[in-house]
């Protein structure tokens, strides 16, 4: 049940489509991001594995978003996409700035952190717990049409007239007082 006091999960405003499993080592549903997964501790994206997509996907995506940044819009921490059909994994760390475990051919625009990486949490301290959706699409084509020069707003505009199913887990992200 969504609390009305949240903004809606991004997904809320797309239109439905199939669902697959996405799974962490690092992160379970529900759960508090771990320290590696925030900017403090080093902004390392975590361990997704995914399976059960439809065997028509040509590509996948993968995205971190905060719907309750303060910013009227949220904020984008990771944006990734042309990641092969043959790729159903990707390692803890991927997503760092080395890409170590990133499959060729695949794309990072700039998150809001302005950087082509994934960003760790960073609430505002103060902030009740920010929720961070990393969704993995899959998508019907093996080349989504941006390059890493587009904003994540716009391949998630591509995203909407591509996906075919697609799954997430969603973390959670209190800012130690102080902080």
């Amino acid at each position: 049940m969504t609390d009305p006091k949240r903004p809606p999960l991004p997904h809320d405003f797309l239109p439905p489509v199939p669902s697959f499993s996405v799974v962490s080592e690092d992160l379970a549903p529900g759960a508090v991001l771990g320290g590696p997964q925030t900017l403090e501790g080093g902004s390392v994206s975590p361990q997704l594995r995914w399976s059960g997509f439809p065997p028509e996907t040509e590509s996948f995506a993968v995205t971190c978003f905060d719907p309750d940044a303060p910013t009227g819009s949220g904020f984008w921490h990771w944006s990734l996409f042309d990641i092969p059909v043959t790729v159903t994994e990707l390692p803890r760390g991927a997503g760092g700035g080395a890409f170590e475990g990133l499959p060729e051919g695949a794309v990072h625009v700039r998150n809001d952190y302005g950087k082509r990486e994934f960003g760790g949490a960073a609430p505002p301290p103060g902030d009740p717990a920010h929720r961070y959706v990393f969704t993995v699409y899959a998508v019907d084509t093996g080349k989504l049409g941006p390059d890493a020069e587009a904003t994540p707003a716009v391949v998630g505009f591509h995203l909407r007239f591509h996906t075919l199913a697609r799954a997430h887990l969603v973390g959670e992200y209190t800012a130690p007082a102080g902080s």
